[in-house]
């Protein structure tokens, strides 16, 4: 069973993808404000976990840096590859949108590369991979440096990579008019992942955020929606630049503290709305809502004629008949496709139990993580639930 730090981040996982559905189903003219949201709360909750899980396997007394990249990369596999690679099977099967002459891009994790450089969205049933490409991009270089980079020293490089991905973005004025690669290139995403990755770590040695991140997060949040909202893009390619750098700033110290709460577990009302079974059950099977909702857009599109409501413009008849049908097939694919999978994951501990076990470390058994004589941490249960739910 969960702890309450993952139950809440379930539900942070359900908002994200409701955001993402709200923004391809019903805002006006495609909006793409809550998605962009959305996605960026998806990064940072990755960083976080990926790097907690990997951080605590690293202060198992028994921790071996091969067996653990192994472990890792095999339980990643099974959890995105299944469901990623039917999806891409159906494309090809029914040339949906005309979307055969990408899928060796999507099938290699290289969607954001494809979109970056013929600058469309075409075709756009795909173009939701970006993100997925990004984070898969992330998953196989990120793990190197969290166990092999010496710890006194990770904290400063998570801290590099944001300001190196900050950094990036001061590029786009020089290259004149802006194209889709600025916001699809690695760099750009890169900021949000390692604020996770930040977290875990300030977490790993017990440090609260920093005081100015506490109490000036409703600020930098109301920056953000002031300019979303009330400050139209402007024609100048400068100013366009300089708004558009502000709204992908501002929001990520929010979206730290939003998940440093969740993890920590909310308490009173927020803490028992962020537990209602109707949104946790939503955020368990968020992969599977995020990989197929476009895919189920395509097909109640092409099905209008049979659909009494309006499903062929962004709107409420959108909304719902996509979102349910998306939901409905998100739900038989993590019952009897993605669960059984994901259960195999238990066979690739991050530590070996059974040295565990003949050193007698009885806090791994129970779940509670205890100390060695020489100061190291037993590894706890909780280090392979996490994970098993992402």
């Amino acid at each position: 069973m969960a702890n309450t730090r993952d139950i809440q981040l379930d539900a942070l996982r359900a908002i994200a993808v409701t955001m993402v559905m709200y923004s391809h189903f019903f805002a006006a003219g495609g909006s793409s404000f809550w998605g962009h949201i959305g996605v960026r709360l998806f990064f940072v909750l990755s960083g976080f976990l990926i790097t907690r899980v990997l951080l605590e396997a690293r202060a198992a007394a028994e921790f071996q840096t091969g067996p653990a990249l192994r472990s890792f990369y095999i339980r990643r596999a099974l959890r995105i590859f299944p469901p990623y690679f039917a999806v891409l099977g159906f494309v090809w099967l029914f040339d949906l949108e005309q979307s055969r002459g990408s899928l060796i891009w999507q099938a290699l994790y290289l969607s954001n590369f494809w979109y970056a450089l013929h600058n469309d969205w075409t075709p756009w049933v795909l173009c939701h991979f970006w993100s997925l490409s990004i984070e898969e991009q992330f998953y196989l270089a990120w793990p190197l440096i969290v166990l092999l980079v010496p710890r006194r020293r990770f904290e400063p490089v998570c801290i590099a990579v944001i300001l190196l991905s900050l950094a990036y973005r001061f590029y786009w004025p020089i290259t004149a008019t802006p194209a889709l690669a600025r916001d699809l290139l690695p760099p750009a995403s890169m900021d949000a992942l390692a604020s996770g990755a930040l977290l875990a770590c300030w977490r790993s040695r017990g440090a609260a955020l920093p005081q100015w991140m506490r109490l000036g997060w409703p600020a930098l949040a109301a920056a953000f929606l002031m300019i979303e909202w009330f400050v139209p893009a402007p024609a100048d390619p400068t100013l366009e630049w300089a708004r558009w750098l502000l709204l992908q700033v501002l929001p990520l110290v929010p979206l730290m503290v939003i998940v440093t709460a969740c993890s920590s577990g909310l308490g009173g009302i927020l803490g028992k709305l962020a537990e209602l079974p109707p949104l946790l059950g939503l955020g368990r099977i968020s992969y599977g809502v995020y990989l197929y909702h476009p895919i189920l857009l395509s097909l109640a599109v092409k099905s209008q004629p049979w659909i009494p409501l309006n499903v062929s413009e962004q709107g409420p008849g959108r909304l719902l008949v996509a979102s349910a049908a998306t939901i409905v097939v998100a739900s038989i694919s993590w019952l009897i496709f993605e669960r059984p999978l994901n259960r195999l994951k238990r066979h690739f501990p991050y530590v070996a139990r059974a040295q565990a076990a003949r050193a007698g470390h009885a806090g791994w058994f129970a779940g509670a993580p205890g100390r060695l004589p020489d100061g190291r941490r037993t590894p706890s249960l909780d280090l392979q639930r996490t994970d098993a739910r992402r």
